[in-house]
């Protein structure tokens, strides 16, 4: 089955109004693959979300970098799903590894994060992946499959689904895993997804990468077969952004 490539930019927690205009112009101005090559989605913080969403190219989207957990209320601080789909904007990255280690998000609330947003009408970047430490003590599979399997046991559609495996070690540190070593890990979710799930959500749920992902190493990543895409951060605020969207291309020609 045919997944269509995706590339996420998280921008986290950076930018002013004028850099944020800045990188939209160059992001409308980029000479990119069309729709059917590659789906892109940049995740401004929330602050600047409609502006970008207003000066933004039709054929790119726009995510939110969380919501809460529920309906809104007296919840201060927080994001509802219902305001993100009262704004228009279609994505939100759900569990990143920054959120889980410094806000302890459990699994469990993350799964449940998941749920309450598909359930709203949003899509979703859920985000598993593990830290350094559980690497080198062999539970890399143990780790994310629980990941996983929280948000299996509390949705039962995974066509607005799109998963990214961020090996927390790689995350903004310079190390990036291997393309075998990502492969590996994709290639095991895939398999998990097909025992615990079903073979179709296996075969047509995209799987992307993120973790230090650039122009110099994408096109690398890009090459292995069940590499969907990224979820990019710090690059993705800069011109090397086009050429990891470009990487797509890759994918289309294998």
């Amino acid at each position: 089955m045919s997944r269509n490539f995706f590339v996420g930019g998280n921008w986290k927690c950076n930018g002013t109004s004028e850099e944020v205009k800045k990188i939209v112009t160059m992001l409308n101005e980029a000479e990119v693959p069309p729709e059917d090559v590659v789906e892109v989605v940049v995740s401004p913080p929330f602050v600047f979300l409609s502006l970008v969403k207003s000066l933004l190219r039709p054929d790119f989207s726009v995510a939110a970098q969380n919501c809460w957990v529920r309906k809104g209320g007296a919840f201060t601080g927080e994001i509802s799903a219902e305001m993100l789909v009262n704004l228009g904007i279609p994505w939100v990255i759900l569990g990143h590894s920054e959120r889980r280690s410094l806000l302890t998000e459990s699994n469990e609330f993350v799964a449940d994060k998941v749920a309450y947003a598909l359930s709203q009408g949003l899509k979703v970047i859920a985000c598993i992946g593990e830290t350094l430490q559980q690497r080198e003590s062999g539970s890399t599979m143990e780790v994310v499959a629980a990941q996983t399997k929280a948000i299996a046991e509390n949705i039962s559609n995974w066509d607005n689904v799109v998963l990214a495996y961020e090996p927390v070690w790689a995350i903004g540190t310079g190390k990036v895993a291997t393309p075998v070593q990502a492969q590996e890990v994709h290639v095991e979710l895939r398999k998990w997804l097909k025992d615990n799930v079903n073979a179709k959500v296996a075969a047509s749920t995209r799987i992307i990468y993120g973790g230090s992902v650039n122009g110099a190493n994408c096109k690398e990543l890009a090459a292995q077969p069940d590499v969907d895409g990224f979820l990019v951060g710090g690059a993705s605020l800069k011109p090397e952004f086009i050429d990891i969207i470009r990487s797509a291309t890759v994918k289309k020609s294998a």
